[in-house]
């Protein structure tokens, strides 16, 4: 691995949770192995790691030697062909390979195919997936009013196929789709699309908002269940997110990303009479938005009100007041890709043309 390779996998002690978060969007594993003085190998943080700590306390900004692991699993230069059996042995997908004195100068990857791949592709077996697909797409205005949004290409695939075919990889096999505006239209294209897939169409009268509807499917019972916007794609891993709603008792959870907001600005912080304390050139906020993707339990159906305008975010603030359990399971900036823009839907085209080559 060339050094500016390398780079892309070490960081420093004192680097941010959000910092950490971004480093990982652009190496793409999963990983980053924390170093001292340059190479030395201290300890390693994976996304998971990351996802845990935000889950208990929501602060981006500590360090992650408050986080990290630090007895790192390791290879030293002399024992490079044990490496791949030493990961299948310890269940990690990454080996750091390491000088006598502890510097890395190498990372050994597990190879593809092996046994979480099976597991992953039954984890959302029998779940149902609904996807809302009655909306107009006004931002995606002159475009949508020849497409529904649903049918609107990412590439040469329209972006609900895609979004079916993400969820296939983990096992779906069965979607509710709503439908309203030019219902007509994605009826007759997904007519003709062979998919290993059953499609079940919920057919609103007037708008229900993206939770009114869902008092109109008959075929889900308690178990839970997954509601996603037909706009939005999410990289990440189904199988975990699932179950990790269902190991954290919630009875509604959030798929939120980060996202980071540089306002191009100096900020100004004063006190009384107008007296400047401080100055910020340009700061960076970062927050977790919502992505329009949920799971939440059957019996929630039963809180939402009959023929009734009512979105996912009513319901939130409804279990909220009661004092319900509601959570969120955090992804990067870069796992969420969002098509309800202009700007947004170009983004998405570069990013999966990327990831095809």
């Amino acid at each position: 691995m060339k050094s500016e390779q390398l780079g892309s996998f070490l960081a420093v002690p004192q680097t941010t949770v959000v910092e950490a978060m971004q480093k990982i969007d652009i190496n793409a594993k999963g990983i980053l192995f924390v170093v001292e003085n340059g190479t030395c190998l201290t300890g390693v943080i994976t996304d998971g790691d990351i996802r845990r700590w935000l889950i208990k306390t929501g602060n981006f900004q500590e360090q992650i030697s408050k986080i990290m692991n630090r007895s790192p699993k390791l290879i030293y230069r002399k024992d490079l062909a044990a490496a791949q059996e030493n990961m299948r042995k310890y269940s990690i997908t990454a080996l750091p390979v390491v000088t006598a004195k502890g510097d890395i100068v190498d990372i050994i990857f597990q190879e593809q195919a092996d046994d979480s791949m099976t597991e992953s592709g039954n984890a959302l077996r029998d779940v149902p997936v609904v996807i809302m697909a009655g909306g107009k797409g006004t931002r995606l205005y002159p475009y949508t009013k020849i497409l529904p949004k649903p049918l609107i290409p990412i590439g040469d695939i329209p972006i609900m196929e895609r979004i079916m075919n993400r969820f296939c990889v983990f096992g779906a096999s069965h979607f509710y789709v709503t439908v309203n505006y030019r219902k007509s239209m994605i009826k007759s294209y997904f007519s003709e699309v062979k998919g290993e897939y059953g499609l079940t169409y919920v057919e609103e009268d007037k708008p229900l908002g993206t939770a009114g509807s869902l008092k109109l499917i008959d075929g889900i019972q308690d178990e839970p269940f997954i509601v996603t916007n037909c706009d939005i794609l999410i990289d990440a891993d189904y199988g975990d997110i699932y179950r990790y709603h269902k190991e954290s008792g919630n009875e509604l959870t959030l798929i939120t990303a980060l996202k980071n907001i540089v306002v191009p600005y100096g900020v100004i912080h004063s006190s009384e009479n107008g007296a400047v304390i401080s100055m910020d050139e340009k700061p960076k906020l970062s927050y977790f938005v919502n992505t329009g993707m949920y799971i939440l339990n059957g019996n929630l159906r039963g809180d939402i009100p009959e023929n009734t305008f009512f979105h996912m975010t009513d319901l939130s603030e409804q279990l909220l007041k009661e004092g319900r359990k509601v959570g969120m399971y955090p992804i990067s900036e870069e796992s969420f890709l969002d098509m309800g823009e202009f700007e947004e839907m170009h983004r998405m085209e570069k990013k999966l043309n990327l990831k095809a080559e």
